[in-house]
């Protein structure tokens, strides 16, 4: 067996000093290189594999899928078309610098040695692909594209001002004083340690085009180039940048069985199509939108499929021009392919599927948010090409944003302070944590497993539910990720890329939980919200890294448009914070207290007709239809009120919807008076409306009387979406909600101690901690008694009344037979403070047979006295368990001023777990003696 790899050091490192630093050697990559350096800068180009032949264009290309070429397309009807072709969510100043400036890459490319298809008369010969508007730019020998590229960056002056060096693998952005400062990662070859001081930095690494898992099983067959891993999608995550569109996926039609477009893009000039199994065209939105692919989709499992691109039909010079082009520059395997079939474009039409999904700027919307410059939200990063968010931006889009990244970030001269310590430790363990374990799982078993949740879960149709179960998978991911093992440079490389993808996938999974609507057809499908919704969601998502680590996301709304565009309309405003996203509860299938009862849902009429507001199998009754266009015309709530009293469940389960939709002036009484209904489906519509509109709700006597007689239902969703609602609200007190504490409902005595929790009412919590005969409710009792404004005690401030109180029901808790609810009281003693008594009693929890209470002592002993809490921290290092083990370090901190515990966080530095180092390690560095 061959020697594994040794470990470099962290002071090893090779230091390497550029004005530009630019990560990725692909189209992007070396226009920013070039561009920079034509302005003067010092340029470093670093590619995990070679320049030569790295990035989507290695293979070149067949054409240019968007040049806005003077006398055949104007720029404002290119905005205009992607606009409508991703729903309206765009920032048009961005599409809008391809549209200006596409025509003059074209022209640098042709000075290059590139060749653009000419007519006769030596005009462009642009096509028509699209519905409207002539964008496409054929390329005969486009394959060289690449190799043009490359010699221009061998040029002479440029060989001055561009150092390449290619097999070096960044992994993290480094920022200093809020802004980017340089890069660390490690060569592929040799495995050293190689660092990076810059002036800016420029991200260029393509797609995450190895997210899902393709039909065949085969990790790389798929159909962007599987070595864009999403690797600038986590570094600019990790460094604080933000992204944005990540729930708006990329999918695309592909040749069955084969990792390749089937290129009706191509075809279609010569007389290509798409059909059905019949031979009927089927396609009604234009080529570059999601909801193209949902109807590709909807044909494909139908009776109508399977689905074809039709050729067999053309005559023999256009299918001799296509194979041409199909055969050698698209994908030189594609021949190969066919005739291991025994197929030809002359007898066999070609048999097309559709992809996995994958995140892309270029293809699709989901990338780096950047502005018009390619500057991102973290100051001196920049990103182009497929990985900004630049929506169907293609391969000119990504000459023109590097060119405009190189140009702006040429002003910066090389970073010279010092590189952030923290940052490099933490990429040093990302890189060489393999080499500790060289007999783990493989890199290409976890991969697996990784890609085939996110199919599981991830991919179109999305549901709550399923999105929540791939947050669980993605969880979990990150022991199987910390457990790969690796021996050499290579496997080192392939390791961290699987990490870079887990990082997608869970921004892609807590994106699409965020959106509650569906938009861009197949690409962000929702299952349990089915309809598009400007009202809500008009609105970019961006999500970012919190100083907490946590991922949060803000709803941002589209910018104002520079290109009206007919049936859209951006207003902008301020932004809408929505912090993190919770995944929903999918432990179990229903409640745990009760037997699942069965249901029987009657097929629907053949006549029905999905309606916004009806859901999918309702009925489109005259009465129905009635309401629906009222929802027009914004109506009155007298003019609903009828609806809202209609016979009919389904008719009042609309009207509710319309007054979600349009929310007249008593919008809340009407509401809380729907949870009063007879019919179930009428209430829980209620129940989901005034959570949505709990905001904007006019917290008023006739909206309390409303949900304070909610309680008195039958139904605990009334019940319960009445409490809250009141609490957030402001409109209950500590005996209104002190009455719910003993509802027959476990969710509805948890909003009880929610809402008791807001009016500070420790006496009534404390009086429920033992009482619930929930284990969960008892458990959410204890962490609320760490929230309410007791104050907190120390050594040098006594416990007041009501703190007392609260230290009393928490010494009741750790009693508690449960476990959990025993950890939960002890953590909450990290908060309220430890006085003796209970120091001691956590003291001897540390022994506590589960290691949740052992992990929740270590958390009371943070603000224990130092004297009892140091040295029984410090043996807690000790503990079997990992989680404990980081307890005691974060509770060693809070002891920061005591040298023993000091002591003992260095020891912790070199625990066998890769997390519990980390921790310690961080902590250690913010600590000094006189701390």
């Amino acid at each position: 067996m061959d020697t594994p790899l040794q470990t470099p050091a962290l002071t090893d490192a090779e230091e390497i000093v550029c004005d530009v630093l630019v990560i990725g050697g692909g189209t992007a990559g070396t226009t920013a290189a070039l561009t920079a350096a034509e302005h003067g800068a010092d340029v470093l180009l670093l590619e995990k594999a070679h320049v030569r032949h790295s990035g989507a264009l290695a293979m070149g290309m067949d054409g240019v899928n968007n040049a806005v070429i003077p006398g055949r397309a104007e720029p404002d009807d290119y905005v205009a078309e992607i606009t409508r072709a991703n729903d309206g969510i765009v920032d048009q100043s961005t599409v809008r610098q391809t549209a200006t400036r596409g025509f003059a890459m074209v022209q640098r490319l042709e000075s290059y040695g590139v060749k653009f298809e000419k007519d006769e008369h030596g005009e462009y010969a642009v096509r028509q692909v699209h519905r409207s508007g002539s964008y496409v730019l054929p390329m005969p020998e486009g394959k060289d594209v690449k190799k043009v590229l490359y010699r221009q960056l061998r040029r002479r002056e440029m060989r001055e001002r561009i150092r390449i060096e290619n097999r070096v693998m960044p992994v993290r952005v480094l920022t200093a004083g809020g802004r980017a400062v340089g890069a660390v990662g490690f060569n592929t070859r040799t495995g050293a340690f190689v660092t990076v001081r810059a002036g800016a930095v420029i991200l260029a690494t393509g797609a995450c085009g190895r997210l899902g898992l393709p039909a065949s099983g085969y990790l790389y067959g798929t159909y962007e180039n599987p070595t864009n891993a999403g690797d600038g999608y986590a570094m600019a995550y990790h460094a604080g940048a933000e992204l944005t569109g990540i729930e708006c996926f990329q999918i695309n039609p592909l040749i069955k069985d084969y990792n390749g477009p089937a290129c009706a893009y191509v075809a279609n000039p010569f007389g290509g199509y798409q059909v059905n199994r019949h031979g009927e065209r089927f396609v009604d939105s234009d080529y570059w939108s999601g909801q193209m692919m949902a109807e590709f989709a909807e044909e494909v499992a139908s009776d109508r499929g399977p689905v074809y691109l039709k050729l067999s039909h053309l005559p023999e010079e256009s299918i001799s021009a296509l194979e041409s082009i199909l055969h050698s520059t698209e994908r030189p395997t594609r021949g190969t392919f066919h005739s291991g079939r025994g197929h030809d474009y002359r007898t066999h039409d070609v048999e097309m599927h559709i992809s996995e999904i994958g995140l892309c700027g270029g293809h699709s919307a989901s990338g780096v948010r950047v502005d018009d410059h390619a500057r991102t939200t973290v100051p001196h990063l920049y990103a182009a090409g497929d990985l900004a968010c630049v929506p169907h931006n293609y391969m000119i889009g990504a000459f023109v944003f590097g060119d405009l990244a190189g140009a702006d970030a040429a002003q910066y001269r090389a970073y010279d302070g010092e590189l952030p310590l923290d940052q490099l430790q933490e990429a040093h363990e990302l890189i060489y944590r393999p080499l500790r374990n060289p007999d783990g799982p493989p890199q290409t078993q976890v991969e697996y497993k990784l890609r085939r949740f996110v199919n599981d879960y991830v991919a179109p149709p999305k549901s709550g539910a399923r999105l929540s179960l791939a947050l669980e998978a993605f969880e979990r991911m990150h022991d199987d990720i910390a457990a790969m093992g690796a021996r050499t440079p290579h496997e080192l490389m392939r390791c961290a890329e699987v990490s870079f993808i887990r990082d997608c996938a869970e921004m892609a999974a807590r994106a699409s939980l965020a959106r509650t609507e569906s938009r861009w057809g197949l690409y962000h499908d929702r299952l349990d919200h089915p309809q598009r919704d400007d009202a809500s969601w008009f609105h970019h998502l961006d999500l970012y890294k919190s100083p907490t680590g946590a991922m949060e996301f803000t709803a941002r709304p589209v910018a104002p448009y520079v290109v009206p565009v007919d049936g859209l309309a951006a207003v902008g405003g301020p932004s809408r914070p929505l912090g993190e996203v919770h995944p929903e509860q999918v432990a179990t299938a229903g409640a745990r207290e009760a037997a699942p009862v069965a249901t029987r849902q009657e097929p629907a009429p053949a006549d029905t007709t999905a309606r916004p507001g009806t859901g999918r199998d309702t009925p489109a009754t005259p009465r129905l239809l009635e309401l629906l266009s009222l929802a027009e015309d914004v109506p009155r709530l007298s003019t609903l009120a009828p609806y809202l009293a209609d016979s009919d469940p389904t008719v009042r389960r609309t009207a509710v919807t319309v007054l979600t939709e349009t929310v007249p002036p008593g919008t809340g009484p009407a509401v809380a008076a729907a949870l009063a209904d007879p019919d179930a489906g009428v209430r829980a519509a209620a129940a989901a409306s005034l959570r949505e509109l709990v905001e904007t709700l006019e917290p008023e006597p006739a909206l309390r009387d409303g949900l304070v007689a909610a309680l008195s239902e039958a139904d605990p969703v009334a019940r319960a979406a009445a409490l809250d609602v009141l609490r957030a609200l402001r409109l209950g007190d500590a005996a209104l909600f002190a009455g719910s504490l003993s509802d027959a409902d476990i969710s509805v005595r948890i909003e009880a101690v929610r809402a008791l929790v807001s009016v500070d009412a420790a006496g009534e919590l404390a009086r429920a901690a033992t009482a619930d005969p929930s284990r969960e409710v008892r458990v959410t009792i204890a962490k609320a008694l760490a929230t309410v404004s007791a104050g907190q005690i120390d050594e040098t401030t006594p416990a007041g009344p009501e703190l007392e109180v609260v230290l009393s029901a928490l010494a009741e808790l750790i009693d508690d037979p449960d476990a959990l609810v025993r950890a939960a009281a002890y953590e909450a003693l990290g908060t309220t403070g430890c006085p003796a008594p209970l120091a001691a009693r956590a003291e001897a929890a540390l022994s506590d047979a589960a290691w949740q209470v052992r992990a929740g002592a270590a958390t009371a002993l943070s603000l224990a006295a130092p004297g009892r809490a140091v040295p029984a921290l410090a043996k807690a290092l000790a503990d079997a368990n990992a989680d404990v083990r980081k307890a005691a370090v974060a509770a060693l901190t809070r002891h920061r001023a005591i040298e023993d515990a000091r002591a003992a966080l260095a020891t912790a530095t070199t625990d066998p777990d890769a997390d519990v180092r980390a921790y310690a390690a961080g902590r250690c560095d913010r600590l000094s003696p006189g701390a």
